[in-house]
């Protein structure tokens, strides 16, 4: 599996330390208080949030550099959206979040 990885991050902020400082700051905040509404829309069993919560976190996922478990979550978003859940693809998305939630206690 990829490692998240602040790549992308430093490209788009083209050096500045103030901004790549901020940015890592956001994702740190915002990531888990998404990462609680994806498993509170997957307990419910509401597709169209789940979709939602999903389209979300992707941003935080290609901003981390991982760019198969992007596809892996835009898949899992169009399947959604064909009020679709693929056990496989709950349990592939749930080691995304886990892999991105031990990338961010590090950084």
């Amino acid at each position: 599996m990829e490692k998240p990885n602040l790549e992308y991050l430093h490209e788009l902020a083209r050096g500045d330390e103030a901004l790549i400082k901020q940015l890592k700051e956001v994702l740190v905040a915002e990531f888990p208080e998404e990462r609680k509404d994806y498993y509170e829309s997957l307990k419910i069993k509401n597709h169209k949030l789940i979709s939602e919560n999903v389209h979300r976190i992707k941003h935080k996922i290609i901003i981390l550099g991982l760019e198969t478990a992007y596809e892996k979550a835009n898949q899992f978003e169009h399947d959604l959206r064909n009020s679709n859940i693929d056990v496989n693809r709950v349990n592939e998305f749930e080691e995304i979040l886990n892999s991105i939630a031990n990338y961010l206690k590090t950084i």
